[in-house]
This record gives C-alpha cells, structure tokens and sequence, in this order.
C-alpha cells in the first residue's frame, strides 16, 4: 500500500467529492483518480479494495468535519449553560453545512449501508464511536442533557442538515433559529 499521507487525503477528498456528486455508484477508483487529476491506477494502490476505500472515505470523514480546536478552546472558557449547549450545536451545524459535499458524501454513504453490510459495520462502529465521544464531551463539559438527549440532538440536527442541504422545508426560518427552538423543546427554557 502507498504511504504517502497527503496523496492519501487528496484521493479521499476527491473521494468524498465523487460521492457527493455521483452518489454510491458512481464512486470508483477511476473515477477519483479522475476527479485528483492523478493517473489511473493511483487510487487502486492507495485503497486497494472497495472496503478498503469506503474506510479511508470515513476517516477523512471524520477529519474534515471535526470540530478545530480554537472554536472548542473559546466555548470551554465559558460556564457551563443551556445557552453555551447551543453555541456548540451551533458550531456542529455550521461545520456540517460549510462541508456540504463531505456532509452529503457522509449521507450517501449512511444510504449505502442499508445495502452493503460491510459499509454498515464500518459506518456504524465510526457513528458508535462518535456518539460516545459526544457524551463524555456533555459530560466532562458539565452542559445539560444526558445520552438520550444527546441521541436526539443526533436525530434532529440529521434532519436539519438534510433538510437544508437538499430542498429546505422553510428556507425562511433561519438556521440559529431552528438551533434554539431544538435546544428549548428538549432541553427546556432558560438556563
């Protein structure tokens, strides 16, 4: 296998980028050497398998859409509150939206896990993990809510961002909004 880590993440931003735009099917090695601007062949040497390459998509995933750590070191000098809560809802959904085809692409592969069980196992431990790592962070934090609360946040702003990267429901309604009407309704009112 290849080793060289930036061509790495230029195969599997442009990965992301093919699934965003082709859905699962279109997603080949061909096809992201194509979009990389790279010979063919290239994408096969770093992700030798379809496995292999969905893992690679999922970490970078993961790497893209994480949270950066000046925004995170600015809300942890706040107190704990309701308030401080939807601020870092806030920035999970703005990270999500700015990265609308690594969004996309995380939603297409969600798809394709109903389909191809080694995708779902894959997806789903990343997710598990994931989940897990949000409750210890509302834990250590000491913000409000608990695992189910976490849970639902998770299926709420799923919905959210679907909706607002395809054919929002109410374009209108601004997303801060929405944030706050969430964070009220299953946290409760004030802090």
């Amino acid at each position: 296998m290849a080793k060289n880590d930036e061509r790495r993440r230029l195969l599997a931003d442009a990965g992301l980028a093919v699934l965003a735009r082709e859905g699962s099917r279109g997603l080949t090695h061909r096809a992201i050497d194509e979009a990389a601007g790279v010979p063919v062949g290239t994408a096969s040497n770093y992700f030798r398998s379809r496995d292999a390459l969905i893992a690679g998509l999922v970490d970078r995933i993961g790497e893209r859409l994480g949270p950066e750590p000046e925004v995170l070191e600015r809300l942890a000098a706040e107190p704990p509150s309701r308030r401080l809560f939807s601020d870092y809802l806030r920035d999970i959904v703005r990270r999500l939206t700015a990265e609308r085809e690594v969004t996309l692409a995380l939603f297409e592969l969600r798809l394709e896990s109903t389909r191809r069980p080694a995708v779902a196992a894959v997806l789903a431990e990343w997710q598990r993990a994931a989940f897990e790592g949000d409750i210890a962070f509302n834990t250590a934090a000491g913000l409000p809510g608990g695992r189910r609360d976490i849970a639902l946040f998770h299926y709420a702003v799923d919905g959210l961002l679907f909706d607002r990267l395809t054919n929002p429901l109410d374009p209108d309604t601004s997303t801060d909004d929405v944030i706050e009407a969430l964070v009220a309704g299953l946290l409760g009112g004030d802090d």
